[in-house]
């Protein structure tokens, strides 16, 4: 006789699982961000001294209005070479990636851990009554499965 069916009984989930952990208890709430008006020069020196790969881009209301990224940064280094045109005057607003998705800090932070794999990002912003409120990145959400190690997914 054939086997019908590989799944046993599934346990009940146990105070503290997976199932209670959101994206709001990993997320980094205190972010490095950068104004539209800041010069891209400016944005690359903070990535360096903070050893970061981007972050949000956010308006005197600190509402989210872009991302920048390495990439971004590294693009618009490139273009300026090849064109041989100054750095100095180039602007944040002009390179910043402006349709940004963002996740709600009430997800369960596996869920967000496959937003990832299907998105290719390595953040997320979280955004509460239209400000900004915090972070996630592909790092934090592997923090949470270490600290889920031992138990059920």
């Amino acid at each position: 006789m054939g086997i019908k069916s590989f799944m046993g009984k599934r346990a009940k989930p146990q105070k503290g699982s997976s199932e209670k952990i959101k994206v709001s208890d990993y997320m980094t709430r205190n972010l490095t961000t950068f104004k539209p008006e800041q010069s891209v020069l400016e944005v690359i020196e903070i990535l360096l001294k903070k050893k970061i790969s981007g972050g949000p881009v956010v308006n005197d209301k600190n509402e989210l209005v872009g991302i920048i990224s390495e990439g971004d940064c590294m693009k618009q280094l490139s273009d300026c070479r090849y064109h041989n045109h100054p750095m100095e005057d180039v602007k944040v607003e002009q390179h910043m990636i402006k349709k940004v998705d963002t996740i709600d800090g009430e997800m369960n932070v596996l869920d967000a851990a496959n937003k990832f794999l299907e998105s290719k990002h390595r953040r997320f912003p979280i955004i509460e009554n239209g400000k900004l409120v915090g972070q996630i990145s592909q790092r934090d959400v592997l923090t949470a499965a270490m600290k889920l190690k031992g138990q059920t997914w």
